[in-house]
């Protein structure tokens, strides 16, 4: 061979990859040497492969799978930018997100909120109906996903007739997250005949006991609120006399001033 091409080895010292790395990347078609002696099986690089060796191996040192890899090396230079800057932005959500539930912990570890815990109380909530919509959503959509069901909700009840005042309850009958979207329910009580329209529901919505705690108006907004969520939680596994028998709902408006509660049903 030419002085243009490099031993495996010595091309992996150049480009900062290891002998595995280079097998692995030539099995998936990442980067295949440009000739295997038949009688010594050695591989061979081509200088003007550096380049892009030391593109994946600084993409690969991001933690990135190599299917993302793959399609990364396909992109422009500008577009490769756009979408690690994208990738990025996610990944620092993920870390505050984790970051806080490190400190959910440490706080848990330490005898929790007191302030928080002092304000927990137990109450009983009758039957009714009530007008609902479900969706699928996660953490960025649940805002507007709410604000659009509570005015069609009321707008539907308006122009049956019926008084549009009723309490609203945001049921997460499933996780929502930042890495996945969970079947939340807005449900605004009603009183009065009313027929379902398109995808709003009618149902019952039975008697039940629960745990609530008002939120203060420091912890409304997410990640804060999940104090308030990690409270009740706590204060449940204090318990050995009470079972929690659902998902968690937020009730609109609040108790003792509170924009709205977080409550848990409990037996």
């Amino acid at each position: 061979m030419t002085d243009s091409y490099l031993l495996a080895g010595r091309f992996g010292a150049a480009t900062r990859l290891s002998p595995k790395a280079l097998r692995l990347y030539a099995e998936q078609g990442l980067l295949v040497p440009v000739h295997v002696d038949p009688q010594t099986g050695y591989r061979y690089y081509a200088s003007s492969q550096a380049p892009r060796a030391r593109l994946i191996s600084r993409l690969r040192r991001l933690g990135l799978p190599i299917a993302r890899v793959t399609q990364l090396l396909e992109l422009t230079p500008e577009a490769r930018v756009i979408e690690l800057q994208s990738w990025l932005s996610a990944q620092n959500d993920r870390l505050a997100d984790q970051a806080e539930f490190v400190r959910a912990l440490s706080r848990q570890a330490e005898g929790g909120e007191p302030e928080l815990a002092a304000a927990i109380s137990l109450r009983d909530t009758p039957a009714g109906k009530v007008v609902s919509r479900q969706r699928q959503v996660g953490v960025e959509a649940l805002d507007d996903f709410i604000t659009e069901a509570e005015t069609d909700i009321r707008a539907h009840l308006r122009a049956s007739g019926l008084a549009d005042g009723g309490s609203m309850r945001v049921h997460f009958h499933e996780l929502v997250s930042r890495d996945s979207e969970g079947l939340v329910e807005v449900a605004i009580a009603c009183v009065g005949n009313l027929e379902p329209a398109g995808d709003l529901l009618i149902r019952l919505q039975p008697a039940r006991r629960e745990v609530y705690l008002p939120v203060p108006r420091a912890y409304e907004d997410f990640p804060l609120v999940m104090h308030v969520y990690d409270a009740l939680e706590a204060w449940l596994d204090a318990r050995s006399d009470l079972n929690c028998t659902g998902s968690p709902c937020e009730t609109y408006p609040g108790t003792q001033g509170a924009r709205f509660d977080v409550a848990y049903p409990i037996i």
